[in-house]
C-alpha cells in the first residue's frame, strides 16, 4: 500500500552527517514505498537538496520539498544556548502552518515528526487529525553520575546540568507527552536507553529503530594482524569532555611493557591539549599519534590500517562512527552504556560495564590486552563487524516505519487537531 505521507524533517541532507544524514537516510529509503512531502530547513539543506535533485531527477517524481527559513540569533545562542529552540519552535509552527495548506489541497494519508530525534521538540504535525509518526526520538538518558569528576571543570558542570534539566524536561514538558500520547502505536525511539525513557515518563509504548545507516560500501575483508607488529587502535571524534579520552589513555598506560601498540587519535577540540600532556604525563606520548582533523580519504585510510577501533564516549544516541568502523571490519571496545550498548554487540566488540572510573579502566585495559594477545579473536570480531554493518542498513529501516505507518492508516484512529 503506497501512501501518501507527510514528512517534517528540519535537517535533511544527502551530502552531510549527523541529523541531517538521519532525514536522509529515511526518506530515500521510505521514497521507495511511498510518496512524500517534506518540510526541510532552507539555510542549511536548500542547496544539498537542490544539487541532488538536478542530478537524480527521478527521485523528485516521489519526494517533493519544501523549505523554511528558520530564523537565527548567532549572537543571542552565544550568550545563551537554549536560546536556540525559541527560534526552533518558531521554525515548527510555520512548518504547521504550512502542513495545514498543503493537507487541504493533498489529503495526507499519515504525518511524521522525523528530525530532529530530540525529545523536547515534537513539532505540531500531531494536531492535524491524520495518523501521526513519531521518532526516531532520542535525547533522553543521562551522563553517569560518577563520572562527572574525570571530565574536568567544564564538562562536570556542563553535564550537571544536562542531567537536571533532562530529568526536568523529560517529566514536566507538557507538548512532548501530547505528542507521544497523539503517536500511540506509532511512537519510535531510537534506543533501548530512550524506549525506557518513553515508557517511564509518556507511560508510552514504542518501538526501537535506531537512526545510523552503514556507508555506502562495506568492504568484505579483514586487515590481519602480523605477530611482530604492534595493535593499532584507531580513536576518533571531537575533542570534548564527554569523549573521555583521558579513561582510554589511562587504560593504555595500564598495559604490560610487553604488549605493542600505537594509539591514532583523529579529530580535534577544546580537549585536545589536556590530552596530549596527559598522554606525556603518563608516558606513553611516544605511543600516540595525534592527527588533528584530515580529509575523509585521509582520515579513512586512518582507520582501514587500524586493527581496532577504542570508542570511549560517556553519552551519545547512536553514534554513525560506529556504523562506519564496523563496515572496515573493525571490532569496537566501547562502555555498555548510551547508543553503544545497543550498537555493538558480542559478535563485533567488547562493553566494558559503567561502574566506577577506576573498575572502567581496567576494564578496557583488560579488553585491549585481550585482544592484542588473541589475534583469532580479534579477527573474528572483525569478520562479526563486517556483518553487524549489515544490520543497519536503511532498506531494513524503512521496512520497520513501512509497518507502523500501514498499522496507523489501518486502524485510522483519528486525533483532535488543535493549535501551536
Amino acid at each position: 500500500m503506497r501512501l501518501k505521507v507527510l514528512i517534517s524533517a528540519y535537517a535533511c541532507s544527502p551530502y552531510q552527517g549527523s541529523e541531517f544524514g538521519v532525514g536522509w537516510g529515511f526518506v530515500a529509503a521510505l521514497a521507495r514505498d511511498h510518496d512524500l512531502w517534506v518540510i526541510v530547513e532552507e539555510e542549511k539543506c536548500r542547496a544539498d537538496l537542490e544539487r541532488y535533485l538536478a542530478e537524480h531527477p527521478a527521485f523528485g517524481q516521489r519526494v517533493r520539498f519544501y523549505f523554511l527559513h528558520k530564523q537565527r540569533n548567532r549572537w543571542l545562542r552565544k550568550l545563551w544556548p537554549p536560546s536556540y529552540y525559541w527560534y526552533y519552535r518558531r521554525w515548527h509552527q510555520d512548518a504547521y502552518q504550512l502542513a495545514q495548506q498543503l493537507h487541504q489541497e493533498i489529503g495526507f494519508d499519515l504525518a511524521h515528526q522525523l528530525t530532529m530525534v530530540g525529545f523536547r521538540e515534537p513539532g505540531y504535525l500531531w494536531q492535524l487529525g491524520i495518523p501521526f509518526v513519531w521518532g526516531p526520538v532520542g535525547g533522553m538518558g543521562r551522563f553517569p553520575w560518577r563520572f562527572l569528576p574525570t571530565v574536568g571543570l567544564y564538562g562536570a558542570i556542563y553535564y550537571l546540568g544536562y542531567n537536571l534539566f533532562n530529568a526536568l524536561h523529560s517529566q514536566f514538558l507538557n507538548r512532548p507527552k501530547r505528542a507521544a500520547q497523539a503517536a500511540g502505536d506509532g511512537l519510535i525511539a531510537m534506543n533501548e536507553e530512550n524506549h525506557r525513557g518513553l515508557l517511564k515518563y509518556y507511560r508510552a509504548s514504542n518501538k526501537i529503530c535506531i537512526p545510523v545507516g552503514p556507508p555506502s560500501v562495506v568492504s568484505d575483508t579483514v586487515v590481519p594482524k602480523a605477530h611482530e607488529e604492534p595493535l593499532r587502535i584507531v580513536w576518533t571524534g571531537l575533542h570534548i569532555p564527554r569523549k573521555a579520552l583521558n579513561l582510554g589513555l589511562e587504560a593504555l598506560a595500564q598495559l604490560p611493557d610487553d604488549v605493542a601498540w600505537e594509539l591514532h587519535i583523529l579529530g580535534k577540540g577544546m580537549c585536545t591539549a589536556t590530552w596530549e600532556r596527559l598522554a606525556t604525563s603518563l608516558g606513553i606520548d611516544g605511543h600516540c599519534y595525534f592527527h588533528g582533523w584530515l580529509p575523509r580519504e585521509q582520515a579513512l585510510k586512518v582507520m582501514k590500517s587500524s586493527h581496532l577501533m577504542l570508542f570511549t564516549s560517556l553519552r551519545e544516541g547512536t553514534p554513525s562512527v560506529l556504523t562506519e568502523a564496523f563496515s572496515l571490519a573493525l571490532p569496537v571496545i566501547c562502555f555498555d552504556w548510551s547508543g553503544m550498548a545497543d550498537m555493538v554487540n558480542e559478535t563485533c566488540g567488547i562493553k566494558v560495564p559503567v561502574t566506577t572510573p577506576k573498575a572502567v579502566i581496567a576494564g578496557l585495559a583488560q579488553a585491549i590486552e585481550q585482544l592484542a594477545r588473541n589475534e583469532d579473536q580479534r579477527q573474528a570480531l572483525a569478520q562479526g563487524a563486517l556483518v553487524r554493518a549489515r544490520d543497519f542498513a536503511w532498506e531494513e529501516k524503512a521496512q520497520v516505519v513501512t509497518a507502523i505507518y500501514h498499522v496507523k492508516v489501518l486502524r485510522n484512529p483519528g486525533i483532535d487537531a488543535g493549535k501551536p
